[in-house]
């Protein structure tokens, strides 16, 4: 049976994207090509309240493919799996094609 985290408040689950170490012909490719520090979301919290107790959403939804901080984050682990908890604050933004 697969865990499922739904994480609690402004706080959002990640999985790091992992630039691959080979092109598809074999090819060892240096660590320095593709430093980006991405990752998509897997779930997000229902958000924090203000002071006057209205609800204020996450700025991102599952699925998204956003931009990380070099350091930072949870470490969490799921049936093997590693992913990361951040806070919607420190998400620095959302990566598209």
């Amino acid at each position: 049976m697969a865990k499922r985290l739904i994480p609690c408040l402004n706080r959002v689950l990640i999985e790091k994207i992992i630039p691959p170490s080979k092109t598809s012909a074999g090819i060892l490719l240096p660590e320095s090509t593709s430093k980006l520090n991405s990752g998509k979301v897997v779930a997000v919290g229902p958000g924090h309240h203000d002071r006057e107790g209205k609800l204020i959403p996450v700025s991102v939804k599952e699925g998204d493919t956003v931009l990380l901080p070099e350091y930072g984050g949870t470490e969490v682990k799921l049936d093997d799996k590693e992913y990361h908890l951040f806070r919607d604050d420190d998400i620095l933004g959302t990566l598209h094609e």
